[in-house]
């Protein structure tokens, strides 16, 4: 007996084509990548020879890596819009560092080719311009309990995939086993970027109800700290600005968080904290970096300022950006 195909079937098999259309990085304006060998071998916590590094969607992280390990690419996975670049340190420092782009092309493809290092210095698309250091970068997750930060150490096992699609490009990294101080819980941070926008939501999720776990700002000297709430005391950042770049030049750091998800805001010596409630549910924030040299780029405090409380209004009038 012959299948009939009815018109609303050959629409369907229509709407699905358009739907299944092959993302193009050369017309994309958000991209997100990470890319590691496979052909070496390890040798302690070094990661020796290998031709070429391969991107793929999903990376287990090797029991082996750590910082500088040489295994991955720019030491983790990254993520840019036509606006800036990200890139995770996927080791157990756990940071977020910035990419400051002067194009609008996606460049992370380019990115440490030659040996990890050609990111450090200035080139036609930009350059790493923020130095992590000890502290937690923008953004990313650590534990903080008794005036200490607590960061990814121990974990049995770290699976790291990333997406691209027109609308969006995104991260998700999953931590099991993830043991800090007396707690053990399996953890699910997830980062999301979008066309045209200069900030990462940052989606994260707790297995177990644990105090401590918390995101912020790294502190670097000649920056100012910025704070202020929405009118509906429902949404708030924080933020940093000043001749704060490895360039050095103007860069402004800043995260929006949901009041009441925060338990307290610390200031360490290495950074700006904002400690979450316990929970086990889905928690968003926003983080973001504007450079000075990026394609209109924020040049003053004042415009940076300004377009922080613009987004700020549109998460008091929305809950979202």
């Amino acid at each position: 007996m012959k299948a009939k195909i009815t018109l609303t079937a050959l629409l369907l098999v229509g709407f699905t084509a358009v739907q299944a259309q092959k993302y193009d990085i050369k017309t994309a304006k958000t991209y997100a990548e990470i890319s590691a060998k496979t052909d070496g071998k390890w040798e302690g916590k070094k990661y020796i020879g290998g031709t070429v590094f391969k991107n793929v969607d999903q990376l287990k992280l090797a029991p082996e890596h750590t910082d500088h390990s040489f295994d991955i690419r720019y030491e983790g996975p990254g993520w840019e819009s036509n606006k800036i670049g990200y890139r995770l340190y996927l080791d157990w420092r756990n940071a977020i560092d910035i990419f400051g782009k002067k194009t609008s092309e996606m460049i992370l493809p380019k990115v440490g080719q030659d040996n990890f290092d050609s990111y450090h210095e200035m080139s036609d698309w930009g350059a790493d311009i923020l130095k992590a250091g000890k502290g937690i970068g923008i953004g990313s997750i650590d534990r903080y309990l008794n005036n200490e930060k607590l960061h990814f150490r121990e974990v049995d096992s770290t699976i790291a995939n990333v997406t691209n699609k027109t609308n969006e490009s995104n991260v998700k990294v999953r931590y099991y086993g993830w043991k800090t101080a007396s707690d053990k819980i399996d953890f699910t941070s997830e980062l999301t970027i979008k066309p045209d926008q200069l900030y990462t939501q940052h989606t994260i999720k707790a297995s177990k109800e644990i105090k401590g776990i918390c995101t912020g700002i790294v502190k670097q000297k000649n920056t100012e700290l910025i704070k202020k709430e929405s009118k509906n005391k429902k949404w708030a950042y924080l933020a940093t600005y000043g001749a704060q770049s490895l360039v050095p030049d103007k860069l402004g750091m800043a995260i929006f968080y949901e009041v009441k998800t925060i338990e307290n805001v610390a200031d360490t010596d290495l950074d700006y904290l904002l400690v979450f409630k316990p929970t086990t549910k889905a928690t968003s924030f926003y983080f973001l970096g504007a450079w000075e040299q990026q394609t209109d780029g924020v040049k003053t405090q004042e415009e940076f300022v300004k377009y922080l409380d613009q987004q700020l209004e549109i998460l008091n009038k929305k809950g979202k950006m």
